[in-house]
């Protein structure tokens, strides 16, 4: 990781950058939670403040790989298994798993982002549309997902903000 180089994400914006050296190297779009900010578990609320990338789940599974408790299932996301599944929230391609770093509003207790699996992870490319949509999570198209996948590093830092 480079000392410098953090994830910003905006949700008023629904975008996420890439940051090294105070300057932006990509943004992306990306869907938070469709009932707004807040730390506490059970709100389906995207957490603010600062985190990190606890994990790095999903090298090297092909594209649109569903993911169910943070494993393949083997299934690859398609139109029919939408159609299968309507009210599944799919998760997909990778997963970043995030951890808050602040004591009693993102870390331990009933605010810990760990706990709440919060992630940045890929979902179906047409429910990232600048609306926000998640159950608390970041959702990002699958493509941009793997590029920021690679570039992104266990402990690498994330602040999420309005």
């Amino acid at each position: 990781m480079h000392p410098d180089s953090f994830i910003d994400i905006s949700i008023s914006t629904q975008r996420l950058s890439l940051i090294r050296d105070g300057q932006v190297l990509q943004t992306y779009p990306i869907s938070s939670a469709k009932n707004g900010t807040g730390e506490l578990m059970g709100s389906e609320c995207t957490p603010t403040g600062w985190h990190c990338i606890r994990a790095k789940i999903g090298d090297g599974q092909p594209e649109c790989s569903v993911f169910v408790g943070r494993r393949p299932t083997g299934e690859i996301y398609n139109p029919e298994l939408q159609r299968q599944y309507p009210q599944r929230d799919f998760v997909l391609t990778r997963i970043l798993w995030l951890g808050g770093l602040e004591p009693g509003k993102n870390r331990y207790g009933r605010v810990d982002s760990t706990w709440r699996y919060i992630y940045i992870h890929g979902c179906p490319d047409q429910f990232v549309d600048g609306t926000p949509s998640s159950h608390g999570c970041i959702r990002m198209k699958n493509q941009d997902l793997i590029e920021l996948f690679n570039h992104a590093t266990v402990g690498q830092k994330v602040f999420i903000h309005d």
